[in-house]
């Protein structure tokens, strides 16, 4: 506000000067011009207070008549130049105030006030989002999915707009500025006590670097998680104790890695990660045999490498394979059908197109499938725009920087236990993962389950401490009770045992105070678990079956009824 009040005011300097100054002379003309009375005779000036009275209805051009009494021809002459003053002082001071209100500068000070004063009232936990591309649009409408706040900075104006125009859950303060700058971090919540972390998602990992650095100098506790497509700026953001670093390009080569030896592995991470709600995805099973790999920079570099762990063997097709560090390929763009016969696609079962413009990509894959239809195509989008002609192509798998970030920082942020689960999961076979799956699809049908974990703590289940206070033992079983009818389950399963990381625990497993529980489940199994965690009435139900009163006036009502049938 103080920005608002020191702009209104430099703004409005001299139309205010001039609104005093054409007051000040026009009530001094009015006190000291003589007027008449009601039978002619002279009489003294106005009183400062008539004076001051009459100018300011008849400088506001409402025209309320002559008071106290009728005027003479001096102060009639008078009242000509107050009007004629002090009219056109006001044309001139709306016109400036008009002005000011669509000054860009001035709009962007307001919205920096409100969004400052938005930021300030939030009470929940929230992400600080630095970039709303791609990227930041996709974690943020997934965090808002799962009721996470988040606030957003982003450099680009028509974003925020765009954002501002969303449908969303929760209120989500934006704001247009740069987040290299200290003071934008600053105004977006970075010292708030209820900042839980910072995201850098701009396409600039000098920014992404600056907005590291910063939160780890001001807030060395918060935890910061960063995109970086170099792997010097990651180093780097490394250095300073950047808790996680996503580099799009690495992440996919995993996948498609992963893909390739377990692909159950694969689909379950996909399954996990992706945002509720949505139809789950098929598995991809690419096929082992011989692969043609376009474009050898960042993207094809981490897919060769990937491939290569799987022992597949590669031909590298790049139209410029000095400035790549290419030694052994075949120089050519691919979108050529001699280039690709050339590469041995006849012989190939899977082709990657990896370059970094989307039509040549697109024309890559459009001529192996007019060569060998049955290919495993694997093309790369980079801008989303191209979206529609990707999906209309239909390639097995369309790499999209965008959902890999966001997905992998979503099961970072949602819930911790999530990457623990992944870590855990990836040492066991491809028939377990699949078994999983079994399980999951049972329980969600067709769409992304919801992700989350339960900490069994007096905040959070009071409850069960309740119980474990009366000397009862509720076991995971009875977590997966309905409320509604505790001979029914909810649609949800168990991941992870957090303190022993047991996989998949078993439902007669005991619990026991502190302990932390990953679950996953459909659509309203969350908040109906949430009641057995905090009501003791619903959580007494499901492990006695019987409905006990709940208000104090019944409870004491009971316990008496109790008294009179023992005697």
């Amino acid at each position: 506000m103080h920005s608002v009040l020191f702009l209104v005011l430099r703004r409005m300097r001299l139309p205010l000067i001039l609104l005093i100054t054409s007051y000040a002379i026009s009530v001094l003309g009015m006190s000291l011009v003589p007027g008449v009375d009601a039978d002619g005779h002279p009489t003294p000036g106005m009183s400062l207070f008539h004076a001051f009275y009459f100018v300011s209805y008849t400088a506001t051009t409402i025209g309320f008549g002559e008071i106290p009494a009728a005027f003479s021809e001096a102060q009639r002459s008078w009242a000509l130049v107050t009007v004629y003053m002090t009219v056109l002082v006001w044309l001139y001071s709306i016109g400036t105030i008009l002005a000011l209100l669509q000054d860009p500068a001035f709009q962007r000070v307001i919205k920096a006030t409100a969004f400052e004063h938005r930021v300030r009232r939030l009470r929940q936990p929230f992400y600080i989002i630095c970039g709303c591309g791609e990227t930041g649009a996709l974690l943020m409408q997934a965090l808002d999915s799962r009721n996470q706040q988040a606030v957003i900075l982003d450099i680009d104006p028509e974003r925020i707009s765009e954002l501002e125009l969303g449908q969303y859950h929760l209120e989500i303060p934006a704001l247009t500025g740069d987040a290299r700058l200290p003071e934008n971090l600053e105004a977006a919540g970075l010292n708030h006590r209820s900042c839980a972390g910072v995201i850098a998602l701009t396409n600039d990992d000098q920014a992404n670097l600056s907005v590291a650095v910063t939160t780890k100098l001001l807030r060395p506790e918060l935890p910061v998680l960063c995109r970086a497509d170099g792997m010097e700026t990651a180093g780097n953001m490394a250095s300073f104790g950047t808790e996680e670093i996503v580099n799009a390009f690495t992440a996919f080569g995993e996948h498609l890695g992963m893909a390739l030896h377990s692909p159950g592995q694969h689909l379950l991470y996909d399954w996990l990660t992706d945002i509720p709600g949505m139809v789950l995805s098929e598995p991809l099973n690419p096929p082992h045999g011989k692969w043609i790999i376009c474009g050898y920079g960042r993207f094809g570099k981490s897919v060769v490498r990937n491939l290569r762990r799987e022992k597949i063997e590669l031909v590298i097709v790049e139209a410029n394979p000095e400035a790549t560090g290419c030694k052994d390929c075949i120089v050519g763009s691919g979108t050529e059908a001699n280039t690709l016969i050339e590469a041995g696609i006849r012989d190939a079962v899977g082709i990657v197109a990896g370059t970094d413009n989307d039509v040549n990509n697109l024309s890559i894959v459009m001529t192996a499938r007019q060569i060998k239809p049955e290919l495993f195509m694997v093309a790369r989008q980079n801008r989303h725009a191209n979206a529609p002609l990707f999906k209309r192509f239909g390639a097995e798998i369309t790499m999209q920087s965008a959902d890999i970030v966001a997905h992998e920082f979503l099961s970072l942020l949602t819930t911790p236990l999530l990457s623990r689960f992944f870590v855990r999961s990836k040492e066991q076979s491809n028939d377990w993962a699949n078994e999983l799956l079994s399980r999951i699809a049972a329980v969600v049908g067709e769409t992304v389950p919801e992700i989350w974990d339960v900490e069994l703590s007096p905040e959070n289940a009071i409850a069960i401490r309740q119980a474990m206070d009366l000397g009862m033992e509720p076991t995971l079983r009875d977590l997966l009770r309905d409320p509604s009818d505790r001979d029914a389950e909810l649609p949800c399963t168990p991941l992870l045992l957090g303190n022993s990381e047991a996989l998949l625990p078993d439902l007669d497993t005991p619990l026991f105070p502190g302990d932390r529980i990953l679950f996953c489940g459909g659509k309203g199994a969350r908040g109906r678990q949430v009641l057995a965690l905090r009501n003791f009435k619903v959580l007494n139900y499901l492990l006695t079956g019987k409905d006990s009163p709940g208000g104090w006036f019944w409870q004491w009502l009971m316990r008496l009824s109790g008294r009179k049938v023992k005697k």
